[in-house]
């Protein structure tokens, strides 16, 4: 049995044959990368660099990393570099947190149109959130938010839904002053379940009159257009779940929401609990159940299985901003949000962003003196690693940058 340092690489590498025996026929080419990359990183497998400290000339040697976005050790110095840049675009208000989840129904559909359905998704939280804010009856201001997809439930299902960070107003649809929300509302959950249901279900109708949509498996009966129309007005019966937490905080509390819920993967090495027997234990909180820690316990074939699901199309963008964070306008009218914020609302002094541990790896400080930078000397080839591996000269746990 395996303690606290079980790492999702562990179980790939001891049961990665067992699952493409098993599944590999339904595996698509980026699954199958993952898996191998997860399988190698920060392992001999992949080389690795010599890097020396531009101060007191200390040197090390390091394992590459993989660099594969859903690597559960990949992810830390990239978020602590995109957090860095997101902390000079926070304003000094509060923020809502919005969270836009789909029925379990069309989480099959998801998985078989990975690109196309993720997108429409993104595209149909964008608009509703947008056209409910500019209506006068509630805001009647042009507002900005990210929005972060996310694939997995706790227990690593598919489940898709939306994150959104918005702060708490926006501006003036003629741009002549900021408008905050009110104190404990942001905007009414029912309106945005009830418009986000019909934009999605309605794209989803147009992506299938266009043949952007493919069906196999359980959904092959879906190809049929009439099928497929009473199948989209039986989900539209329903009410979709949409999540408003009320504003919240200033920078240090949206910092920290960042943190938690960007670069994420679907499983942490932290909630892994063993391998024994084949089998996999892991913590998770059970949302029906008012959110109880509990330890679930899956063949680790089928952990593997469920880990796949959450690999997104080569290229997708899984973090993307609209309204007046948009990447187009973002720099004029977050300059404009703080020229009205200035005369209304007194400045909030933007947190520390990164611990001091955090900014020693993100700028690569020496670890001895702690006041150089690592810089790299060269590559090291994988029989190089290998000797180096077996006479223990490598420093543990290092990520290449």
């Amino acid at each position: 049995m395996r303690g606290s340092h079980l790492e999702v690489a562990e179980i790939f590498r001891g049961y990665g044959e067992r699952f493409l025996k098993r599944w590999g026929h339904t595996v698509s080419p980026q699954q199958r990368k993952a898996l191998q990359d997860i399988s190698v990183c920060r392992t001999a497998a992949l080389g690795g660099h010599v890097e020396e400290c531009d101060h007191c000339a200390h040197r090390r040697i390091a394992y590459n990393s993989c660099r594969n976005r859903s690597c559960p050790k990949c992810q830390s110095t990239a978020r602590d570099r995109w957090l860095a840049e997101r902390a000079q675009e926070l304003l000094p208000v509060p923020y809502c947190h919005v969270v836009f989840t789909v029925p379990k129904e069309l989480a099959p559909l998801a998985l078989q149109n990975q690109r196309c359905f993720y997108a429409l998704l993104f595209r149909a939280v964008a608009q509703t959130l947008l056209e409910i804010a500019a209506n006068p009856r509630h805001w009647g201001a042009r507002i900005g938010f990210l929005a972060v997809l996310h694939t997995w439930s706790q227990n690593l299902l598919l489940h898709p839904h939306l994150h959104c960070l918005v702060p708490a107003g926006g501006l003036a649809l003629d741009g002549s002053r900021w408008i905050p929300c009110r104190r404990k509302f942001f905007l009414p959950v029912k309106v945005l379940s009830r418009l986000f249901r019909g934009k999605l279900l309605a794209f989803l109708g147009t992506a299938r009159a266009h043949g952007k949509l493919q069906f196999s498996g359980q959904l092959t009966a879906l190809a049929d257009p009439a099928r497929f129309r009473a199948w989209l007005h039986q989900l539209h019966q329903r009410e979709w779940v949409v999540y408003a937490k009320p504003p919240f905080g200033g920078p240090q509390h949206v910092l920290k929401y960042l943190a938690r819920y960007t670069h994420r993967v679907a499983i942490s090495n932290g909630r892994l609990i063993s391998l024994a027997d084949d089998r996999v234990s892991f913590y998770w909180r059970d949302s029906k159940d008012g959110k109880r820690l509990k330890v679930m316990t899956l063949e680790a074939v089928e952990f593997i299985r469920r880990f796949l699901l959450h690999i997104v199309p080569p290229g997708f963008v899984k973090i993307r901003h609209f309204g007046f964070l948009a990447n187009r306008n973002r720099s004029q009218a977050l300059a404009l949000c703080r020229q009205h914020l200035a005369s209304a609302i007194s400045h909030h002094p933007t947190a520390e962003v990164l611990t001091q541990q955090q900014r020693q790896a993100m700028e690569r400080r020496c670890p001895v003196c702690q006041r150089g930078t690592l810089r790299f000397l060269a590559w090291l080839s994988v029989a190089e690693m290998i000797l180096r591996r077996d006479s223990s000269s490598i420093a543990p746990g290092m990520d290449s940058s």
